[in-house]
């Protein structure tokens, strides 16, 4: 088992910045690849960004490339998701999950964090 938990949501104005972090504990983080999602009201939950086990490979929604920067830290058990230059309908509740082998849908993740809502103002 893998418990993450998400934290650095809030609200924020338009064209502004705000950094996720997730903190995974149970077994080795290391053996995961990570993943951030979100999840608008009323809408399916969507793929944001994605990193892989040493956290030299990313791959990015189009909607987000650019703007948003997913990173890893081994030793502090951590992936973020650095969002800049914010956007109304980046507005979602945002969720990182740990994969054992990986992929862009949701379904190719093993377990997922209680969420942190980010809300952009225009």
């Amino acid at each position: 088992q893998v418990q993450l938990e998400e934290s650095g949501g809030g609200l924020v104005q338009a064209g502004g910045s705000l950094r996720l972090s997730c903190t995974a504990s149970g077994r080795t983080f290391s053996n995961y690849r990570m993943g951030w999602f979100r999840q608008a009201p009323g809408k399916e939950r969507e793929f944001v960004a994605t990193i892989s086990l040493g956290g030299a490979r990313t791959i990015y929604a189009d909607s987000v490339k650019g703007r948003f920067t997913i990173s890893r830290d081994n030793a502090k058990n951590s992936v973020y998701l650095q969002m800049s230059t914010l956007k109304s309908e980046d507005t979602a509740v945002y969720y990182c999950a740990a994969a054992r082998i990986g992929g862009l849908s949701t379904t190719d993740y093993d377990y997922w964090g209680q969420g942190t809502q980010v809300t952009v103002s225009s």
